[in-house]
């Protein structure tokens, strides 16, 4: 019944890093910014301003080549703590209308405001308070999904971006679903985008044509997931108190490569953004775990443990280094990495745990 449905909210801020530093730095606001790497080495992009996107810059593309794109980009390197300190203003905004607030990232997260503090019964109402509170806070803007269900209230967040709200009712989710291109349902990555269109599987209409049995067939396990959200059903709750067992960062290339450089300096980022978040936790792990997919979707981990505590990003790195020659990188070309601590020295429940989304290019396009 449609009483007993939740209210979730998704709020998603816009261009995070890069808009925190033009925050910060007037002389950068109007202009084509980066956030990432060295332009003269091998260094990344982590995300850009929406200036800087008009001209095809995205996150994980080279720096080298955003330059080429656009040779007045200006280029800034990461403050991963002035980040942080906005992240924990925007999270009191959110515990102050409900305790059921799940981070899925420094810029991210879902509410389920179905019964929520001030007592408010508009879902739309709160989510337009919760923005205004944002950038008269923080001076930054933010979009807002609103829905019935964690999956429709996430993709409706990015309708509208940036500063945009996007309501989805029970009534329009059958339509709104039916005419998504299936790139954009989540769970739905490049592999299983490319079967789906050779099957005739292009809309969330085409994808609603098929049995949950035919799915299944073709699909395994998953074909569950995608009979239900193709029919708007998504039953996961907000979850704010789960112990994490492990911090991790992945990013998938835009480029296949296999210049050993380049990965290096990749997995130097993600070192940096897992120590952290492991620092922001005062954790650390005893297991580092390196993932590496090749460009022909072949994944392989290598993983070691110490008897002494890893935390330090240089530490991260030297090990993860280690691991790396022990993989073909290289020898093949890579399309996505990944750097994981476990066997952690807290238990941190992910309510705590600021973790940017994966994979890479979803962490820092918003």
């Amino acid at each position: 019944m449609l009483e007993d449905l939740r209210k979730i909210i998704h709020i998603d801020m816009d261009a995070f890093y890069a808009s925190v530093e033009q925050r910060d730095n007037p002389q950068l606001r109007g202009q084509p910014v980066v956030v990432g790497g060295n332009p003269d080495g091998r260094g990344v992009v982590a995300t850009c301003s929406y200036e800087a996107r008009r001209f095809g810059i995205h996150s994980a593309m080279s720096c080298a080549r955003a330059y080429r794109l656009c040779p007045q980009v200006v280029f800034v390197r990461p403050r991963f703590d002035a980040y942080q300190k906005v992240s924990q203003q925007i999270r009191e905004i959110f515990l102050h209308y409900t305790d059921l607030v799940e981070p899925l990232s420094l810029d991210e997260a879902f509410l389920d405001v179905t019964i929520n503090k001030p007592g408010i019964q508009s879902a739309t109402w709160i989510a337009q308070n919760i923005c205004k509170e944002i950038q008269l806070k923080t001076g930054l803007t933010a979009s807002a999904g609103v829905s019935y269900n964690k999956f429709l209230a996430k993709i409706a967040s990015d309708v509208k971006k940036p500063n945009g709200l996007t309501v989805v009712t029970p009534e329009q989710a059958e339509q709104f679903i039916a005419q998504l291109p299936i790139r954009r349902f989540h769970g739905v990555g490049r592999v299983t985008e490319k079967k789906m269109q050779n099957l005739g599987i292009h809309t969330g209409a085409d994808l609603c044509e098929h049995s949950l049995a035919e799915l299944h067939k073709k699909f395994g396990k998953p074909g569950q997931y995608y009979f239900n959200i193709a029919r708007g059903i998504d039953l996961r709750p907000v979850v704010p108190n789960r112990v994490r067992k492990s911090i991790g960062k992945e990013t998938t290339l835009s480029e296949d490569t296999a210049d050993i450089g380049q990965l290096i300096t990749i997995i130097g980022d993600l070192s940096r953004k897992v120590a952290v978040l492991l620092e922001s936790q005062q954790s650390s792990g005893l297991t580092l775990t390196l993932k590496v997919k090749y460009a022909d979707f072949q994944i392989v981990t290598r993983r070691i443990s110490r008897d002494l505590p890893i935390e330090a990003a240089d530490e991260i790195l030297a090990i993860a280094e280690g691991l790396l020659v022990k993989t073909r990188a290289g020898e093949k070309a890579v399309r996505l990495l990944g750097v994981t601590i476990s066997n952690l020295t807290t238990d941190i429940p992910v309510k705590e745990v600021l973790q940017m989304e994966l994979p890479f290019s979803d962490i820092f396009e918003k």
